[in-house]
């Protein structure tokens, strides 16, 4: 996940909040992630450039503001006690591309790591990354998986 930037030069850059919904609420204005809560109870705030897999997800603190260019996520609160998935992190990943596409096209620039989309299935597949064969996926059930296209360069 990581920092969004406009496309456009005339566009004010915002802290994007992808909600549970899928939907996108811009921020171009600094705003604490407390006033966030109070539209959204039951969730946390968490910034995507810190989210790994298989680690636990850590919560914004309310008194922090939400920046401009951050990509944020707004998640259950159930999802603090549990490490990240490959499959609900590729899961994130779907939700904010479609909301960013929604809300006019604007791409996202990776920061902290590449990014491959994955293919999850029972089945074992091969890699379509140039050089890759098929990778086993880690995590109690064995899942495989394998990327789709190549990586995002930082």
């Amino acid at each position: 996940m990581g920092i969004c930037s406009s496309t456009g030069s005339t566009q004010v850059a915002t802290a994007k909040l992808i909600l549970p919904d899928g939907k996108l609420q811009e921020y171009s204005y600094p705003v604490r992630v407390s006033y966030v809560l109070q539209k959204h109870p039951a969730c946390f705030i968490c910034n995507a450039d810190e989210m790994d897999f298989d680690d636990f997800v850590s919560a914004v603190n309310d008194d922090d503001e939400l920046h401009p260019g951050q990509l944020y996520f707004a998640l259950p609160m159930s999802w603090l006690k549990h490490p990240l998935q490959a499959e609900e992190m590729a899961a994130l990943a779907v939700k904010a591309s479609s909301a960013l596409m929604k809300s006019g096209g604007e791409k996202c620039a990776y920061r902290k790591n590449s990014v491959s989309p994955v293919n999850f299935s029972g089945e074992e597949v091969k890699s379509r990354r140039s050089g890759g064969g098929a990778r086993r996926g880690r995590g109690s059930g064995g899942s495989k998986f394998s990327a789709m296209l190549s990586a995002i360069p930082e």
